[in-house]
């Protein structure tokens, strides 16, 4: 059975306004015991729906990397996992002993039956699967909204502290990350405007505020240097004409082929190698910073990942 580490990070209160504790067929606000008491903690997700799920699950399985950061970072280990690329922070999750749930896109709905699960996490990715998904076990739509991340995000941690027993270890982790933020919000305005790109294949894309990558300008508050489409989350197709006429002061390189596997990593180097470039501000200034393909790409928000995030666009700054 997994429990959550007890060691207590802080003393706010996790009192989210959309998760209400629950006993089952008892009262509201009841103290989470092991999950053989049958007790259930309600929790309003991204489906737009309340799930009553079991507390302190002993079978669980994940399908976004996000919330297996979360989880690590409140003592929790998962037991089904995706198939996918794992940072070293996760690389354990690699190992033949977790299960293996699918891909990141496509659940193994076989694989899952057999595992018998208490509760099943999906996201963005698998959001499509929740209602087959709720027919094995207990699911609940963990998504971030890009429009709106930071404070999704932490509706999702407060969502598993209350599931895992560790509200008062999330409250302190969040409260570290607020002040993080803080202080990079602090200096952000005046370092200049950003373009964040994502290279796959050769081809190149744009993101700005509203998307997936939207932490740059929308919680940390460093300028875009151009107005990019945020519909979709593979973002706005954009020419090296377009990147020498925006004239980043700063350019964030996301290498997606690295983050699924498909180079070992210096991809992107070789795609933005070219006069156009070279020409922005951006890199005259020794301004073009590579972000952590595995960490932005395919983990993005969870205790433990953020702050690796916030503390790279910082050192841009």
């Amino acid at each position: 059975m997994k429990t959550p580490l007890s060691t207590l990070l802080g003393t706010v209160a996790a009192g989210a306004a959309l998760i209400a504790l629950t006993a089952c067929g008892g009262e509201a606000g009841a103290n989470n015991t092991d999950a053989s008491t049958g007790e259930t903690v309600s929790i309003q997700h991204a489906q737009g729906i309340t799930d009553n799920v079991p507390v302190n699950p002993e079978t669980v399985f994940t399908f976004d990397l996000g919330v297996l950061d979360t989880l690590e970072a409140i003592g929790v280990e998962a037991d089904g996992v995706p198939e996918a690329t794992y940072p070293g922070s996760l690389a354990k999750y690699s190992e033949e002993k977790y299960t293996k749930i699918g891909s990141m896109k496509e659940p193994d709905f076989e694989a899952i039956s057999a595992g018998a699960p208490d509760l099943i996490v999906v996201s963005g990715r698998t959001a499509g699967s929740y209602e087959e998904l709720s027919k094995i076990a207990p699911t609940i739509d963990l998504s971030v909204d890009a429009a709106d991340p930071l404070d999704s995000f932490r509706d999702q941690a407060e969502a598993l502290g209350r599931i895992f027993d560790a509200e008062e270890s999330v409250a302190g982790q969040l409260e570290a990350i607020d002040a993080q933020i803080a202080g990079v919000k602090a200096k952000s305005a005046d370092a200049g405007n950003a373009l964040i790109l994502m290279t796959s294949g050769g081809e190149v894309t744009a993101y700005g505020a509203g998307s997936r990558f939207g932490l740059v300008h929308d919680v940390l508050g460093v300028p875009t240097a151009a107005d990019v489409k945020s519909e979709g989350s593979h973002g706005e197709a954009v020419s090296f004409e377009f990147v020498k006429e925006t004239n980043p002061d700063l350019m964030f390189v996301i290498d997606r082929d690295a983050a699924v596997g498909t180079t070992a990593g210096g991809a992107s180097d070789a795609v933005l190698d070219n006069e156009l470039v070279d020409s922005t501000n951006a890199a005259k200034n020794d301004k073009i910073v590579s972000l952590d393909a595995t960490s932005w790409y395919l983990v993005g928000y969870g205790l433990n990942n953020l702050p690796q995030m916030i503390g790279a666009v910082a050192g841009a700054l």
